[in-house]
C-alpha cells in the first residue's frame, strides 16, 4: 500500500496504547471517504477487534463517539480513549504494557507468523528487515519503523 495521509503508524501512542490512534485514524479517514479500499473490509476486525476487546468497548459506539467530536488532534484522540475507558473501565499500567508488548511482537514467532509472511511476499517485501505485523504495515505504507526505532517511547 502507498504512505496514506493522516494514517499513523501502528507503534503511535494515544495516551498508554499503541495501535487505538491509528484505529481511530481509520475510522476519521473512512468517514470522510479517503480511507483506501484495502483497509475497508477490516474496520472493526483484526486489530480493531482486539483493540476494541482490550478496551471493553464496542467498536460502532466508539465509532459514533470519535465521529462526534469535532477535529483531530492530540486531545480529541486522548478523549476518545477516556471514553472508551469509561465504557470499559480503566486499565492497569501492566495491562497496557502487556497490550503493548503483544501487539508490537504480533507475528513474531506466534500464530501470525504465517500471515505476516504471506503479507510481506504478497508485497514484495523480502528484503525488509519486517519482524512483526506493526513492521509490515510501516514498510508497506512507506514508512520505516527499524530506521526510527518506532518502537521505543
Amino acid at each position: 500500500m502507498p504512505h496514506v495521509p493522516g494514517l499513523r503508524s501502528p507503534y503511535a501512542k494515544v495516551g498508554r496504547l499503541v495501535y487505538f490512534g491509528r484505529m481511530i485514524d481509520k475510522i476519521r479517514l473512512h468517514a470522510r471517504g479517503t480511507l483506501p479500499a484495502d483497509y475497508i473490509n477490516n474496520l472493526g476486525k483484526a486489530f480493531d477487534a482486539r483493540c476494541c476487546t482490550f478496551l471493553r468497548v464496542n467498536y460502532d459506539e466508539l465509532t459514533a463517539h470519535v465521529l462526534s467530536a469535532p477535529g483531530a488532534d492530540a486531545a480529541v484522540d486522548a478523549a476518545a480513549l477516556t471514553f472508551a475507558e469509561a465504557r470499559g473501565g480503566l486499565r492497569s499500567d501492566e495491562d497496557c504494557e502487556v497490550w503493548c508488548g503483544f501487539m508490537m511482537k504480533r507475528g513474531w514467532r506466534d500464530v501470525g507468523a504465517e500471515i505476516l509472511a504471506k503479507r510481506i511476499k504478497e508485497s514484495s517485501l523480502e528484503a525488509a528487515p519486517i519482524m512483526s505485523m506493526f513492521d509490515y504495515l510501516d514498510f508497506d505504507e512507506g514508512r520505516d519503523p527499524v530506521s526510527l526505532r518506532a518502537w521505543e517511547p
